[in-house]
């Protein structure tokens, strides 16, 4: 996986009735744009200093997204 700043990460839900999360690549801790990223949780206006993605998560680069998307 790789990443860069501005890229969304997606984290889909595995468990039932919870909801997926969506955050904001902030940081690079690596030039290559592999794990960790500093992410930004949209839903929680939180972030997450060390994040590893694991397989229930992608990335939507930021130029293969809608203008729509927040």
């Amino acid at each position: 996986m790789k990443a860069s700043v501005g890229d969304h990460l997606i984290v889909e839900s595995i468990h039932g009735g919870r909801a997926g999360r969506i955050g904001i690549v902030v940081a690079l801790y690596h030039t290559d744009g592999s794990p960790p990223y500093l992410v930004r949780w949209l839903d929680e206006e939180r972030e997450t200093p060390c994040f590893y993605p694991g397989p229930d998560a992608r990335i939507e680069h930021y130029w293969e997204r809608s203008p729509e998307s927040p």
